[in-house]
């Protein structure tokens, strides 16, 4: 089968080839996938750069989630018949023709959607889910406060939360993508490039919940936006991992600062997690309230352009690779 390898270097172009391995087998729990669409997210970048690491036991391909059919199972596997149309979340291995997962970690392609919006949905449903919803725990009628709102994870925060009965506000680095945010439902979309957050975040009367996926810059603006007893969700830090913070006031302000990371747990957590993102998010796609936006689509020979496209930062949803 084809897949991507990495090879010497750090730019897409150079350090990403066509390769050829053989098709994996399902072992014992594992149901073998078709790939028909892969996601490209930016911890496959950070991969390819040499800091981000499979976790042990995971494919050293990229690519972290993907949608397709079912083309053979392993033993115990009771849900999934030949032929199911299924997207999962992965380790690794997505960037290839065929892929191997644990079956827990796989759902059905919702009604409506084809392949590749369903491949954009495992890694950005995961990732809010368990940070917004679990180590945020927003509740309708609170604010939630999202940096980096038209990335994938993003674009799906915002319609998670709508869904859920949460107000939204947005920030962006453009006009053009913060009108993009409000028009994916924000109530409040800023142009971090034009406006002052923090007055314009005060005016709104704060958040309760922020997902920060830009790190140390923001680190600030977080502690004055959050209301009493709000919590910081960290999952990103483009602009670096280190600040300084005033201790005194996470207590003054009863503050909760947590993080996470999705890909190195196990397998049994990913498992409960896939039930629970099925029990809560697919009734909202079903409903019409989520949909999966597709930013660019390139064929899996062109993972280096699907990269160099995500690090250009312009984008507006997803990328994603068609075997």
């Amino acid at each position: 089968m084809r897949v991507i390898e990495i090879t010497d270097g750090k730019g897409p172009a150079s350090a990403l080839v066509v390769g050829q391995r053989p098709v994996p087998q399902p072992q014992a729990g594992e149901i073998l996938i078709r790939v028909r669409a892969a996601g490209v997210n930016r911890p496959d970048i950070v991969q390819r750069n040499g800091f981000y690491p499979a976790p042990a036991g995971a494919s050293d391909i990229l690519g972290l989630e993907v949608a397709g059919e079912v083309e053979a199972i392993g033993d115990g596997v009771t849900r999934w018949a030949v032929g199911d149309k299924v997207c999962a979340l992965l380790g690794g291995g997505g960037y290839a023709d065929y892929v191997t997962v644990d079956a827990r970690h796989a759902l059905p392609v919702p009604a409506g959607l084809d392949f590749e919006q369903a491949a954009a949905l495992p890694e950005t449903a995961f990732t809010v889910f368990t940070n917004v919803f679990e180590g945020g725990a927003l509740k309708a009628g609170e604010t939630l406060l999202i940096h980096g709102a038209t990335s994938g994870i993003g674009v799906m925060a915002i319609q998670m939360a709508k869904a859920a009965g949460a107000r939204v506000i947005a920030t962006s680095r453009t006009k053009a993508k913060a009108e993009a945010a409000k028009a994916l439902g924000a109530d409040i979309s800023l142009d971090s490039s034009t406006q002052d957050l923090a007055a314009e975040i005060k005016a709104a009367g704060g958040v309760d919940v922020v997902l920060d996926m830009v790190g140390a810059a923001y680190a600030e603006l977080n502690l004055k936006a959050l209301n009493e007893r709000g919590r910081w969700v960290v999952i990103a830090s483009l602009t670096g991992n280190r600040t300084e913070i005033d201790l005194q006031r996470i207590m003054l302000k009863k503050l909760v600062l947590t993080g996470s990371t999705l890909r190195s747990r196990p397998a049994d957590e990913k498992a409960r997690l896939a039930a629970a993102v099925e029990a809560t998010v697919w009734p909202w796609i079903k409903q019409g309230k989520i949909s999966a936006r597709i930013h660019a689509r390139f064929p899996l020979d062109q993972a280096a352009q699907a990269h160099a496209e995500l690090e250009a930062g312009d984008h507006v949803g997803k990328v994603v690779l068609i075997p």
